[in-house]
């Protein structure tokens, strides 16, 4: 009995090894644990501080060896999509080759269903438009229209689409951000599905699940494969020609009503985005490019000679795309008066640079 009593007692040396041995193992178990949350293993940085993503995630979406993407937008034979269309392209082709770009070749989908003036210049497929009057002036109801048949008629070669709009600008190379994952999209702050659950369950029924699966986007920029995009084109069309002939949801959507459309019908395919807060900045209200790869210029820019914002107010200085619609604007626009935030001041310097070296931008205002 005495030794099993003492074959049943640990000493205290070693009671005080074990519980050392369990609180270094703990120890070290949890620290594992925090740094991998945090991106941090035995002291490497595995986040990119810049883009907050897995540095591994960028190398691989910033390699040589990932896919590219084909950038795709839709435009019409007017002077105001034009001119846009140029700028956009000039920028295309200087970031195109530069390191940590992902672009591959280029097509502006014209669906006035005729051929123009810039054939020759940019890379271009000319599709129909929608039968006449099933647009009932809403012009931007013929996009999906415009991609459905693209898909279908053209050879393209990779397997990635970025859809891109003629005001877009690229201001930093843009990667593949959907290479080894979800489709890559922007999220704007006023497409709201939850906000409209009434309307949204006329196209997104119950059983397809809670609204919240609807994210908040349109249809650019977006860069999704092209096998998903095949599926997803024909709804998006479908869902907006029944949004638009739906008084309710063309009164509440108004002019964002195709965006809504491609939000519902890639959720309807199971199709969920990674919202990338830096694939775009809108100024004025984005004030800095910082790390951003689009300048979207759908706001006005409006200004007093203080550098004060007078949004909804004609500011003494001005940059609005929609001072030109039956022109191009001038070369060597006036740049902002000092204190306008960086974003407006980039924008301006790199539309007045595209203008200076776009071939013929003279005569082409001649011309209207």
């Amino acid at each position: 009995m005495v030794g099993r009593r003492n074959m049943g007692r640990a000493s205290p040396f070693v009671l005080v090894l074990v519980t050392l041995g369990v609180f270094f193992a703990t120890y070290n178990l949890i620290t594992v644990v925090i740094h991998h949350r945090y991106g941090v293993v035995n002291g490497l940085d595995l986040v990119d501080p810049v883009t907050g993503l897995p540095r591994d995630e960028l190398a691989m979406m910033t390699s040589s060896n990932a896919p590219r993407y084909h950038v795709a937008l839709t435009a019409t034979d007017a002077a105001y999509s034009q001119w846009q269309c140029r700028i956009m392209y000039y920028w295309y082709k200087k970031y195109k080759d530069m390191p940590g770009s992902g672009m591959g070749e280029f097509t502006r989908i014209l669906h006035s269903g005729k051929s123009d003036s810039l054939m020759e210049e940019i890379p271009t497929m000319v599709v129909d438009p929608l039968p006449h009057g099933l647009d009932r002036g809403y012009i931007v109801l013929n996009r999906p229209w415009a991609f459905v048949q693209w898909l279908e008629k053209a050879t393209i070669e990779e397997d990635y689409i970025l859809m891109a709009e003629p005001d877009h600008i690229f201001v930093n190379p843009l990667p593949n951000l959907a290479y080894g994952g979800n489709p890559a999209a922007f999220p704007f702050f006023y497409i709201k599905p939850i906000d409209n659950e009434k309307i949204m369950r006329k196209y997104y029924p119950e059983e397809k699940g809670p609204v919240s699966n609807i994210d908040p986007i349109g249809n650019s920029p977006v860069i999704i494969k092209k096998s998903v995009l095949e599926e997803v084109v024909p709804t998006w069309m479908n869902v907006s020609l029944r949004m638009k002939d739906d008084p309710e949801a063309d009164k509440a959507f108004g002019w964002v009503l195709e965006m809504y459309a491609y939000a519902v019908a890639s959720a309807l395919h199971g199709v969920k985005h990674t919202l990338r807060e830096d694939f775009m900045i809108q100024p004025p209200w984005d004030q800095e490019v910082k790390r951003s790869y689009i300048i979207h210029y759908t706001y006005g820019c409006d200004y007093n000679m203080k550098g004060e914002l007078t949004y909804g107010k004609i500011g003494e200085w001005r940059f609005d795309k929609r001072s030109h619609l039956l022109a191009p604007p001038p070369k060597n626009l006036p740049l902002p008066p000092k204190g306008v935030p960086e974003s407006v001041v980039r924008l301006v310097k790199m539309v007045n640079e595209a203008t200076a070296n776009i071939p013929g931008w003279d005569s082409l205002r001649r011309r209207f």
